[in-house]
Formats: C-alpha cells, structure tokens, sequence
C-alpha cells in the first residue's frame, strides 16, 4: 500500500531511537500517522515541525498498519512563526484540535483546505488571520457534526439583528429575542455574519469562547477530554491584549 498527497504536519512524537510518529492532515486520507524515520534527528527535526506543509508519501503493507512516511518541504510554515508569540499560538493551537479532534483516516477536503489557507497566510501575522481561524474553528465543528446555524434567529425567524447564539443548540438569537436570556447566552461576534470587527481583540474572544463552548462540549466532552493546552494559551493570549479581563456581561453564566 502507498499514496503520495500534499500533507500539513500535525504532531511528531519521538519514537525509538531518533525516529518520529508523525500525524499529517491530508485531504483525502485526512488525519494520518505513520512512523518518520529519522524523524527526531537533527537533520529531519524541522521537517516535521507542526504547521509546515509537506509532499509526504506514506507506505504500508497493510492499510491499517501504522506504516512510514518520508516527506520534501513545500512550504516551511513554521518558521514564519517563530518570533510572533500569538501567530505561533494560533498555529500551534489549530494543529493541536486538527490533531486530537479529527477521527483518523477519514476524508477531510475542507477542513484541510480551511487549514491550509491558514497557513498559507501565516506570514500577514495573527491580527490579520484570526478571524479566519475563528470561521475554520467553526468548520472543524461542521465536519465533526456539531455545526453551529447562524443562519436566523431559532425563537423568530428573523434573519436581522442577530447577537447570540444559544448555548444549547447551537442556533442563532436575535437582539430582541435574546433579552430576557441573554446572560445564558453566547455573544455572537459580527464577522462571523460577515460584518465588520475582524482586528478587535474582544470581538476574538468572543469568537473563541463561542466555537470553544461548542468543542469542549461536543467534539472533546463526548470523550472525556480536554480542549487542548494549545487552544488555551491561544485564549490566554488574545484575553491579556484587552485592558480588563473581568467577564463581560454578555459572558454565559452555568445552566441553573
């Protein structure tokens, strides 16, 4: 068994002596692992960093063996990183749920080519992507079959005015509608509905406590896990950028 296919590294974990378990997202065999050999050296070490996008072949004798995977350099993403704090979160934060979220071997075209985009962009830095991130968080929860519908409000109808989303289905709410709940709901930030606010920081935060709920919830609680530290240093990050991190009064309160 062998394919050949454009491949973002995930993950590489040392294994043995200087060899690497590597998890790489492609499009049509999605997440997968297979064994780097020479993966932890010194010479292969920044092939297989997480967020570089690789021409990686992966050989096995049998479909569900573990195999091994050599890989070339396309476009070495990792480095254009580096010496930004949060770019290098937000990279390490969408490999990380690409990595632990994601079932193995199954197609994944959109959340590959949303993540691809991503790292495509990484050097314009991290104000100009996030809210790129932020959308393909929500792509990520759509492929894992907790899409969010921001489509109109889930009490009216309405497709106007919309400003939270409900916590429990995943649905839209208008200003109005949302009033008397509105501290049991989850702020909908307006890029997400194609409006303005993509460089505000709180606007971030919002967008990350929405699509956060939602995974922590859904793609991670129905397995007894944990977001991952990724993603949290990734929040942390954005919430020291505003000048009070006290909860906002549009932060969900818990379900009585």
């Amino acid at each position: 068994m062998e394919w050949q296919a454009p491949a973002i590294v995930l993950e590489a974990r040392p294994h043995g002596e200087g060899g690497a378990v590597v998890s790489v997202l492609t499009a049509a065999h999605g997440r997968h692992a297979g064994l780097a050999h020479g993966g932890a050296s010194r010479a292969q070490a920044g092939l297989w960093q997480p967020g570089n996008l690789l021409e990686v072949r992966w050989r096995g004798r049998l479909a569900e063996q573990l195999g091994s995977l050599s890989g070339e350099m396309v476009h070495p993403t990792a480095a254009l990183a580096l010496d930004e704090p949060l770019t290098l979160a937000l990279l390490q934060s969408a490999c990380a749920l690409a990595a632990d979220a994601l079932p193995e071997r199954e197609a994944q075209p959109r959340i590959f080519s949303g993540l691809l985009a991503l790292m495509a962009q990484l050097g314009r830095g991290a104000p100009a992507l996030l809210a790129d991130y932020i959308r393909w968080e929500g792509l990520l929860l759509e492929g894992l079959g907790y899409g969010l519908d921001l489509s109109a409000c889930a009490v009216t109808g309405a497709r106007e005015d919309l400003t939270h989303v409900s916590p429990r289905s995943g649905r839209a709410v208008s200003a109005a509608a949302a009033e008397p709940y509105r501290a049991r709901l989850l702020p909908l930030p307006l890029f997400l509905l194609g409006g303005q606010d993509e460089r505000d920081p709180a606007e971030w935060l919002k967008g990350l406590r929405l699509t956060g709920h939602f995974l922590e919830r859904d793609a991670f609680g129905a397995r007894h896990r944990p977001l991952p530290p990724a993603r949290d240093r990734l929040v942390a990050r954005i919430a020291a950028l505003l000048p009070s991190t006290a909860p906002s009064p549009d932060a969900p309160s818990p379900d009585p």
